[in-house]
């Protein structure tokens, strides 16, 4: 019994000191540890503080648009309660916050209307609140809400006007809130939200057209491409209005935060290769492309020919010349890839246009573990793959993962007991932040690390029935519980050691104990 005792001893204390440590990466003073939301997934309020409606408002309470047939009216009720969850950030020990600008409560009209003073106030409050508590806002200025209006007036992104819009809000925002912000990120996502929005229809606002989708309207064949394009421009007048008028006096940085999927051959032949190289072109590249270099990535051009806008000598110079100051990068799982030039394929809803299929299996083996996101799986070394590829294609550039995080799936009968002993997700984050870590090591300038998400939030199409959260929300209640990743991160950022791989709640205690 001794022997037996003294071989679980041994064997936990390998496990321990063989595990993951905030010391493998930057100190504090050079290195970001936070939590990620956005606003119309936790906010709520949608119709308080003379707040306007956005193109989400209208999409969720469309019948058939969400899994649940929920909406983001309430949703985690953080307009009542952020106060209550920075003192839950605070308790973790994160130095940074990442949550995004509702466009509607600052311009419940865009620029056909006034300024909202409330709005203002709201994130005046919460930019207060956190720098009180030592935590340093990352703002992201559009994640996927925008004025109804918009959409309504001219057709929103597919329209050049939205570049005159999003630049003015941008604006807005730099003037009332640059003196304390310090981190900008213009867009979130761009490259998914155009396929989602204009290819599938399965976003706000839901267009698109066979063989995608069999929406009311839309162009799945041209509309992505158009929506992106002025997403593109509208970057950059917004880092150009920063870069002319803010970024001196107010010493900030600003970037976007691209999706940022990664792939890997299916087959280790020249086609499905070459199938990688496209897949990634029409990803990440599609919007960092133009940003670094000034045009698309020569595999788009090929494929989409007309379809894919051109850009004038003078965008692309100023495109050249403004670029970023960071990028950011959301990452979530890997897949493996198949060519379909030369082999037929089902169509894939995110990766068809690149004329590839993206898959989870090879030879009837699953690509990693199952998470509760559907076509998510936990791949841990993509993280490093795809950190050390964009490294080398954009010469390095300062980089944040704004976005990494485990879901497990939910419906409304079960209660927070049955989401508290999240060992998946501990050891999904532990595995890839050991992968960041190395990327950090080979050289890779990696500047922080943002959870998604802090709380359990609405999940766009699949409404409540994923949580991200290291918080559990019970949304009858409102109610914040910290599920065990809550505690595994306060002791990661606490400096002490932990395995990356959790069997139960009892390990957490013993590696440090």
């Amino acid at each position: 019994m001794a022997r037996k005792a003294a071989s679980l001893w041994l064997l936990m204390l390998f496990s321990c000191a063989s595990a993951i440590h905030r010391s493998q990466f930057p100190p504090p003073s050079h290195f970001l540890f936070g939590t990620s939301t956005s606003a119309y997934q936790i906010e709520g309020g949608y119709l308080e503080g003379k707040k306007g409606l956005s193109n989400w408002d209208v999409f969720t309470h469309k019948q058939g648009t969400i899994q649940d047939g929920s909406n983001g009216d309430i949703a985690a009720d953080h307009y009542h309660r952020y106060m209550e969850d920075i003192e839950l950030m605070h308790s973790l020990g994160v130095n940074s916050y990442r949550f995004s600008i509702a466009w509607t409560r600052i311009l419940p009209r865009g620029r056909f209307g006034d300024v909202n003073p409330d709005g203002v106030a709201f994130y005046n409050a919460i930019i207060d609140a956190l720098i009180l508590k030592g935590i340093q806002p990352f703002v992201t200025i559009f994640h996927y809400d925008s004025p109804h209006e918009l959409d309504e007036r001219y057709g929103g992104w597919l329209s050049p006007e939205i570049q005159k819009d999003f630049g003015y809000f941008a604006e807005v925002c730099f003037k009332m809130f640059g003196d304390r912000v310090k981190f900008w990120v213009t867009m979130n996502e761009p490259n998914l939200m155009a396929k989602l929005s204009y290819m599938d229809g399965w976003y706000a606002p839901g267009r698109c057209s066979k063989p995608f989708g069999n929406c009311a309207f839309g162009n799945s064949s041209t509309e992505p491409y158009i929506a992106g394009h002025n997403m593109i421009l509208s970057h950059e007048n917004a880092v150009s209005i920063y870069r002319k008028n803010y970024q001196e006096k107010q010493g900030g940085y600003i970037g976007i935060s691209v999706s940022a999927r990664w792939y890997e051959p299916l087959r280790n032949n020249t086609t499905d290769l070459l199938a990688v190289e496209r897949a990634i072109s029409f990803n990440v590249p599609w919007f960092l492309d133009p940003i670094f270099f000034g045009d698309y990535p020569p595999e788009m051009r090929k494929i989409l020919g007309p379809n894919l806008p051109e850009f004038t000598l003078k965008q692309r110079k100023k495109l050249r010349v403004t670029k970023l100051d960071f990028i950011g990068l959301n990452h979530y799982s890997t897949w493996y890839v198949k060519d379909c030039i030369f082999s037929s394929c089902e169509l894939d809803p995110i990766d068809g246009d690149a004329r590839v299929v993206s898959l989870v299996k090879r030879d009837g083996v699953l690509i990693g573990k199952e998470t509760g996101a559907p076509f998510f799986y936990d791949v841990p070394h993509g993280m490093e793959e795809m950190v050390m590829y964009y490294k080398q294609r954009y010469n390095n550039t300062a980089t944040y993962i704004t976005e990494n995080g485990y879901a497990q799936a939910s419906n409304s009968s079960l209660a927070a007991n049955n989401f508290t002993s999240d060992t998946a997700r501990i050891n999904y984050i532990s595995g890839y932040l050991k992968f960041l870590a190395s990327a950090i090591r080979k050289g890779a300038d990696i500047r922080g690390y943002f959870v998604w998400s802090l709380i359990d939030n609405f999940e766009w199409t699949f409404g409540y029935t994923e949580r991200f959260g290291l918080y559990h929300v019970d949304f009858k209640t409102q109610k914040r519980t910290p599920k065990l990743s809550a505690q595994w991160y306060t002791k990661f950022l606490k400096g002490l050691f932990l395995t990356s791989e959790f069997q139960n709640g009892s390990q957490l205690q013993q590696c440090t104990s």
